[in-house]
């Protein structure tokens, strides 16, 4: 009877301990710079809740927003290592980690929103993602972040001309303080989780910025000027360790990309509605907005930097960017 009784016992331990490493759940870390209720919080959220859905819950996220992992640098170099999971950034510092990318970051290289996302979705993108694994990441879908526009507390910038002098907060990215000079900008490199305090404490005249960003962080109680300049397209990605991507199975992994093409769908989306919706909210939070810029005025200063460009990234892969219809 005893013997009949042990047998029982150590068949429902097996049992239970096969339901409980059926049920074990890896908690994935993912991080990114603005508010949980900005754009980047609507992709993150989005991609989680696909992956916790796919994988029957054995995967689910963590998000860690407003920069509670650190900067954007910071992250993706975690990531890199190994460290954190997922990060969701802007491309302005992972041009530091791929070269290869920093093409999409030369001002005025896309027409508008619909260009750049057949870009980004196309032939030219998708190569670009392939340029990762190498660097100890994986790019599991390229999303959004939005035209940036310039703000300052100084006045109102209508023309290349109006911009010269201001110290403006820039990404660390090479490819836009080179440009910024050539608008006499005194661009200032800083890690978005310091630029509230940099505009409210002075150390900076102005940043630059999607509109979407713009709200999310609450500029407009610490700038007065604000204009719809669009000299740089921002595309975001969805970047993941190499080490946590290697232990997912080949059918988590579908998950985990089909999960990030929706994540970049909602977010896309965000950045359409808060482009709508935002100008008439930062007007009514007192910010004043110039809405008719002179791009010709930018586009003709920024042209000595295209040449360098150009040298370095080479004039037909530019071209082939801005021949995309």
């Amino acid at each position: 009877m005893n013997r009949r009784f042990t047998r029982i016992a150590l068949a429902a331990v097996a049992v239970f301990g096969l339901g409980s490493a059926a049920s074990a759940q890896t908690v994935l870390k993912i991080g990114y710079t603005v508010p949980k209720e900005s754009h980047y919080g609507a992709g993150a959220t989005a991609f989680c809740d696909e992956v916790e859905r796919g994988t029957q819950g054995r995967y689910k996220c963590q998000q860690f927003p407003s920069g509670a992992l650190g900067g954007e640098r910071e992250m993706v170099e975690a990531v890199q290592l190994g460290t954190q999971d997922v990060v969701l950034t802007s491309t302005g510092p992972v041009g530091n980690f791929v070269p290869e990318i920093k093409v999409l970051d030369i001002p005025f290289l896309f027409r508008d929103y619909e260009h750049a996302r057949k870009v980004l979705d196309g032939k030219i993108g998708q190569e670009l993602l392939t340029k990762f694994p190498s660097k100890g990441m994986v790019a599991l879908a390229w999303s959004e972040n939005g035209f940036r526009h310039m703000t300052n507390n100084k006045r109102a910038i209508q023309s290349a001309s109006d911009a010269s002098g201001l110290k403006l907060r820039t990404m660390e990215n090479k490819v836009h303080m080179a440009a910024y000079k050539t608008f006499g900008i005194l661009p200032t490199p800083m890690s978005m989780t310091e630029v509230f305090t940099a505009l409210q404490q002075g150390t900076v005249d102005g940043q630059e910025n999607p509109i979407p960003v713009i709200l999310s962080a609450k500029f407009s109680q610490v700038q007065k000027h604000l204009s719809l300049t669009g000299h740089v397209y921002s595309p975001a990605l969805l970047l993941m360790s190499q080490s946590a991507w290697g232990k997912l199975s080949d059918a988590d992994k579908q998950v985990f990309q089909a999960a990030a093409k929706k994540s970049a769908e909602v977010q896309r989306k965000r950045v359409n509605d808060d482009e709508a919706s935002g100008l008439a909210q930062l007007k009514k939070d007192g910010m004043q907005v110039i809405e008719k810029v002179d791009g010709d005025s930018f586009r003709k200063a920024v042209g000595p930097a295209y040449a360098e460009f150009a040298k370095e990234f080479g004039a037909d892969r530019i071209a082939a960017i801005q021949a995309v219809r």
